[in-house]
């Protein structure tokens, strides 16, 4: 029988089982996820598309939601897994103006360990720097973290002064910034050398820097592992720095590492926690004054 005198049903099904034979052989035959053949040449970097700053973060209502989500869920569980000894509280309880929190990074739970150490008002105006090709690969997983720890996306490879530029701008605009200068997890918990972009940060903003030292969390959530365990951590804060007059920011990087890396002693650091006298003062409820 002619092709031409089958119905179109017939036609249209006969065509349609065809190309799903085709499809199936092909996959069949497809190597999938196998190494790529020499002839071909050699595959570049996939540079993902910029994603935005996530301002949707930042506004109500959803800052209220993220309280109740970090007081409901989040400190409670971090309470329970690991009890955190929190050292130096004092100096973020009344801050005058926004800060770079910058601190060593080993673990996942880094960043709701130093939530946890900050009190509920400077906790509320803090965003957190979250890699932009780690956290933000995937639009639904960048805007889940969002709602839950107030991130923005921040390139660790390409396109840094742009990121810089709105780190500046977040800072100016009155927020927080809970930044790790390694840049990157610490693949055996010792910490690494800081990248200059926190001292850039501090001096294109006048914004002070209070160093963090955080110790245990690179046992509680290693690097590769998926669940944290419990085990005692110490969160360890220091005083506020600032750049003296004639330093410059990579000099100014290297004093915040070595006030971190200070930090991480047994033995408490008068000269980088204050003296019982300067927490003193600090714990006292600051006068607010009002501008005309």
């Amino acid at each position: 029988m002619a092709w031409y005198s089958e119905g179109p049903v017939t036609r249209l099904a006969g065509v349609a089982g065809r190309t799903l034979d085709d499809v199936m052989r092909v996959r069949r035959g497809w190597k999938w996820n196998a190494p790529r053949p020499r002839t071909w040449p050699e595959q570049g970097m996939v540079v993902p598309a910029p994603p935005s700053d996530l301002g949707w973060a930042r506004v109500e209502p959803v800052r209220s939601i993220r309280y109740l989500i970090q007081r409901l869920l989040l400190m409670p569980f971090t309470e329970a897994m690991v009890h955190p000894k929190v050292e130096g509280r004092e100096w973020v309880r009344e801050l005058k103006r926004p800060a770079i929190f910058a601190a060593n990074h080993s673990s996942h739970a880094d960043t709701s360990l130093i939530l946890y150490s900050l009190t509920d008002a400077v906790r509320d105006r803090t965003v957190v720097a979250a890699a932009a090709d780690y956290w933000f690969k995937h639009p639904i997983l960048g805007n889940i973290v969002s709602l839950f720890l107030n991130t923005f996306p921040f390139s660790r490879t390409g396109g840094a002064q742009g990121q810089l530029h709105s780190s500046s701008q977040l800072l100016k605009s009155g927020w927080n910034l809970v930044l790790f200068p390694e840049g990157s997890r610490s693949p055996d918990g010792r910490i690494q050398e800081f990248k200059p972009g926190v001292g850039f940060l501090a001096k294109e903003t006048g914004t002070p820097v209070v160093p963090l030292h955080i110790q245990g969390a690179f046992q509680v959530m290693p690097r590769h592992q998926n669940l944290p365990v419990p085990g005692p951590v110490r969160v360890r804060i220091g005083k506020p720095m600032t750049l003296d007059a004639n330093e410059g920011t990579r000099e100014f990087t290297a004093r915040v590492e070595k006030a971190v890396r200070a930090l991480a002693s047994e033995p408490k650091q008068p000269d980088l926690q204050g003296t019982w006298i300067e927490r003193w003062r600090a714990s006292k409820p600051r006068q607010l004054k009002y501008g005309d």
